[in-house]
């Protein structure tokens, strides 16, 4: 069916078409170009004075080889525009399901499976971000689900407790499950850490409480001036094992005054009641098959920040070396924990920039997910 003319300004990612038959906005449309037959296109935008004209994007054709690529030339002056075909948008966008995808839905209207490539979704870094209840945690649920699917470890970042219901069946959307051919799941092989206090049937959530002198540097609140430095080393090379309860002993032995902020400052770290002897084994939290959520319902943000720093830390540094299979990090609300330098910085800021510009190499992917964009650190969102 012809929808109309190609018309003004042409580039070759972009066009308009004065519109004879009715067209909706994001519908896919197919023109016909002299070198590269025909193209796959999608209307953006519906404008309507005293014609109606519709503006679209380019999306690609299929070379002699299978793949989908832009085109270099421009298409003619009153080019007809197609409504597409679903086998040729097919043809074009649709990923082969046999590998490694993540089933996400249907195309519009259409009945054509939406899948994403898992290969090169987890090896690069993924944003996602919409205003607040525009559904960011549901397609990310879904995501996960498939990601689980096919048995990449996932480490979920969860301040609110929302993703929970990965175990469970949703139930309520049977009948919309049917239309996809498929069936309510639950999801058995994930393991929930947090307070056991605020929900008996969380698995505490504790840290090894052997730390790294530079650990501890970056965990003690405010800046430390040099006297306090030196007495600090002073005390660590004192320690065979570094634990804020060894320190704290050395420290008390220091005539110096300075000593005093010290101890007030890493007495409130021992206290928080995070750090343990019986911490979380890292090849616990991240294992083949193994969906890992740190529930922080309850936990108090300056906290969460902490766990957050030390356990990406420590999993990077044991990806780095490979001691732990590779792995995807959700982090839902991550203004909260990477905020753009002017809104402030968090204790987690600069491990989550590290694994943004460096994780993708050592197998460590990223998801970031917020409604404010404008407060995520641009290092990271880059």
């Amino acid at each position: 069916m012809i929808l109309g003319k190609i018309l003004g300004k042409i580039t070759t990612s972009n066009f308009t078409f004065q519109i004879t038959k009715e067209t909706k906005n994001f519908e896919f449309v197919q023109v016909f170009h002299p070198v590269y037959n025909y193209v796959l296109c999608q209307v953006v935008e519906i404008e309507r004075t005293n014609i109606d004209i519709a503006k679209c994007i380019v999306i690609g054709y299929k070379d002699d080889k299978g793949k989908t690529k832009p085109i270099r030339i421009p298409f003619e002056q009153d080019s007809e525009v197609l409504k597409a075909e679903e086998e040729f948008i097919k043809k074009i966008i649709k990923i082969d399901d046999t590998k490694a995808s993540a089933f996400i839905g249907k195309l519009e209207d259409k009945d054509i499976k939406v899948n994403l490539d898992l290969e090169k979704l987890l090896t690069k870094h993924v944003a996602v971000l919409a205003k607040s209840g525009a559904g960011k945690s549901y397609a990310v649920g879904v995501l996960i689900e498939e990601i689980i699917k096919n048995k990449v470890p996932i480490l979920i970042i969860d301040p609110h407790g929302e993703y929970r219901c990965l175990k469970e069946e949703n139930l309520e959307e049977k009948e919309r499950l049917e239309k996809y051919n498929m069936k309510p799941k639950g999801f058995q092989n994930i393991k929930e850490y947090g307070d056991p206090n605020i929900d008996a049937e969380l698995i505490p959530l504790r840290l090894n409480h052997l730390i790294e002198p530079e650990d501890l540097l970056h965990l003690i609140p405010g800046k430390l001036s040099g006297t306090q430095k030196g007495i600090l080393y002073s005390a660590i090379k004192r320690v065979s094992e570094l634990t804020f309860t060894n320190i704290l002993f050395e420290l008390e032995k220091e005539e110096n005054n300075s000593k005093w902020t010290l101890i007030d400052n890493i007495n409130y770290l021992n206290n928080i009641g995070i750090f343990s002897s019986s911490g979380i084994p890292h090849n616990e939290l991240i294992q083949i098959s193994r969906c890992s959520i740190l529930n922080f319902r309850g936990i108090p943000p300056n906290v969460q920040d902490i766990i957050v720093y030390k356990i990406l830390k420590d999993l990077f540094e044991d990806r780095k070396k490979g001691k732990i299979p590779p792995f995807f990090t959700v982090i839902e609300e991550s203004h909260n924990f990477c905020p753009e330098r002017s809104f402030g910085e968090k204790t987690c800021s600069e491990i989550l920039r590290t694994v943004a510009s460096e994780g993708r190499k050592f197998g460590m992917g990223l998801c970031i997910i917020s409604q404010r964009s404008a407060r995520i650190d641009k290092s990271v969102l880059s």
